[in-house]
C-alpha cells in the first residue's frame, strides 16, 4: 500500500511490498520522527536574543513568534487531530515530516517577525500532525503494555523539547549562528522519509465508508466517554500549567537565565532552558507509583517554580539548575500518571483523537500565559514579570496538588 493510497484512504490491497519491520523498529521511527520535530521546534530558544538583535524585536515579538507556533499547532490539533486514524499513521508521519522540513527552511531565512512567525506555525503545523499519529502508533504497538505506551510518548516528547535548546546552542558555534542549526537538521529530518516511504505501513482503522472520504477528514467535536471524563480534564490541567512553564523556559527564559549568570555563552544558556524538560523526560525512566505521586509531583513542581525566582535573588547558578531538575522530575511524574490514566480509560478508536485534544489544552497553557508574560515584561520589567509568573505558577501548582491529594484521601469504592 503506497502512501498516495493511503492518503486517498483507499482499502489496503491484499499484495504488500515494502519493509516488514519489527515491533521494535517501529516503535523507535514513531518515537523518532516526534523527537525530532520537536528538536526543530525548539532549535531556536537560545538564538531568541541573537534574533532579537539582529531583527529589532521587542520581549513581546519574541513571545509572538513563540506563540505562533503554539496557536498553529493548537489550530491543527483541533481541526486535523484525528487525520491519522482515517489516513494511517505513516501517512500522517509524512506530511508531518514535509511540514518540519518547510517550517524549519522559512525559520531560518527570516528577516522579519511576520516570517519568522509563518516559520514558527509550519512547525507547529508538523508537530501537531505527528502528535496524534506518533501517540496512537505507540499504543497500537504495545496493547498490553499501555503504562510504557504513555512513558514512550512522553520521553520522545519532552526529549525533543529539552535537546532542542541544547542541540541549537551547540549548532550555533557554527558559522551562520541562526541558519546552520536549521541546515543540519533538516538533512536528519530528511532521512527519516526514506524508511516511513519503506515502511509496510498497517492500514488505517477507520477507513470512511462510502464515496466521500474527505468528509472523514473534516474538523469534529471531540466527545469524551463518562468514564474518562476527569481523568482527561485533570490531565489537561496539569498539562496546562506544565506547558505555562515550560512555554517560559523555552521563549523569555534564555535572556532572563542569561542575566542572572551574567553570560552570553548560547549553548549554556541552551542547556539551563533545556534543563526543566530534559528532567521531565528523564522521570519517565523512573517507576514512581503510588496514590500520592500525583499530588507530591505538582508540590515538588510548586515549590521548585518558586525557586526560580530566589535562584534569580541570589543571581545563584546552583540554585537555579537544581530548581530546573526539581521542577521537571515533580511535573514528569505528574503528568505522566494523568496521561497513563485518561490513555488507559479512552477507546482504541478515539485514543488519536482524544490524545490530541489533551494536548490542545496542554499547548494552550505556551500560548495564553507566555503571551501575557511578553506583555508584562514590556510594562514592568522582565524581572518583575517573571517573578509574577512563577509566583501565579507556583499557586497553580499546589492548588492543584491539595485537590489532587483530596482525591487520593478517599476511600476507594
Amino acid at each position: 500500500m503506497t502512501v498516495f493510497s493511503e492518503l486517498r484512504m483507499r482499502p489496503a490491497t491484499a499484495a504488500r511490498h515494502g519493509w516488514n519491520a519489527s515491533t521494535t523498529a517501529r516503535l523507535v521511527m514513531a518515537g523518532a520522527v516526534i523527537f525530532t520535530l520537536l528538536v526543530g521546534a525548539n532549535l531556536a530558544t537560545p538564538l531568541y536574543p541573537l534574533l532579537q538583535a539582529n531583527l529589532g524585536l521587542s520581549a513581546l515579538g519574541v513571545t509572538a513568534a513563540f506563540a505562533s507556533y503554539v496557536l498553529a499547532l493548537v489550530g491543527t490539533l483541533m481541526l486535523a487531530g484525528h487525520w491519522s486514524d482515517h489516513i494511517g499513521r505513516r501517512a500522517a508521519l509524512i506530511l508531518a515530516v514535509c511540514a518540519g522540513l518547510a517550517g524549519g527552511w522559512v525559520f531560518s531565512q527570516a528577516e522579519n517577525l511576520m516570517v519568522l512567525s509563518a516559520g514558527r506555525a509550519l512547525q507547529g503545523v508538523a508537530v501537531a500532525l505527528a502528535t496524534g499519529a506518533s501517540a496512537a502508533a505507540l499504543r497500537e504497538l504495545l496493547p498490553s503494555r499501555p503504562e510504557w505506551a504513555s512513558r514512550f510518548t512522553l520521553l520522545a516528547t519532552s526529549g525533543g523539547v529539552a535537546a532542542g535548546p541544547l542541540i541549537g546552542g551547540l549548532l550555533s558555534m557554527l558559522p551562520g549562528p541562526t541558519t546552520a542549526p536549521y541546515y543540519i537538521h533538516s538533512v536528519v529530518l530528511a532521512s527519516l522519509l526514506v524508511p516511513l516511504y519503506l515502511l509496510q505501513a498497517r492500514p488505517a482503522i477507520k477507513l470512511p465508508a462510502g464515496g466521500r472520504p474527505l468528509r472523514a477528514l473534516a474538523p469534529r467535536r471531540p466527545t469524551v466517554s463518562a468514564a474518562a471524563r476527569g481523568a482527561f480534564w485533570l490531565a489537561a490541567a496539569v498539562g496546562f500549567l506544565s506547558f505555562a512553564v515550560f512555554g517560559f523556559c523555552l521563549s523569555l527564559a534564555p535572556g532572563y537565565f542569561a542575566q542572572i549568570i551574567q553570560t552570553d555563552s548560547r549553548p549554556l544558556i541552551g542547556a539551563l532552558a533545556g534543563m526543566t524538560l530534559g528532567a521531565s523526560a528523564l522521570s519517565q525512566l523512573l517507576s514512581v507509583r503510588g496514590r500520592f505521586a500525583v499530588p507530591a509531583g505538582l508540590a515538588l513542581l510548586g515549590i521548585s517554580v518558586l525557586l526560580l525566582a530566589t535562584a534569580a535573588a541570589w543571581s545563584s547558578l546552583p540554585l537555579l539548575a537544581a530548581a530546573s531538575v526539581c521542577a521537571g522530575l515533580g511535573q514528569g511524574v505528574a503528568f505522566r500518571m494523568v496521561f497513563n490514566d485518561v490513555a488507559a480509560k479512552v477507546e482504541a478508536a478515539q485514543h488519536a483523537q482524544i490524545v490530541s485534544t489533551v494536548y490542545v489544552i496542554t499547548y494552550l497553557g505556551s500560548a495564553v500565559p507566555v503571551i501575557g508574560l511578553g506583555w508584562a515584561t514590556a510594562a514592568f520589567g522582565l524581572e518583575t514579570a517573571v517573578t509574577c509568573f512563577v509566583v501565579l505558577c507556583s499557586a497553580a501548582a499546589l492548588a492543584l496538588a491539595a485537590a489532587t491529594l483530596r482525591t487520593s484521601l478517599r476511600p476507594a469504592r
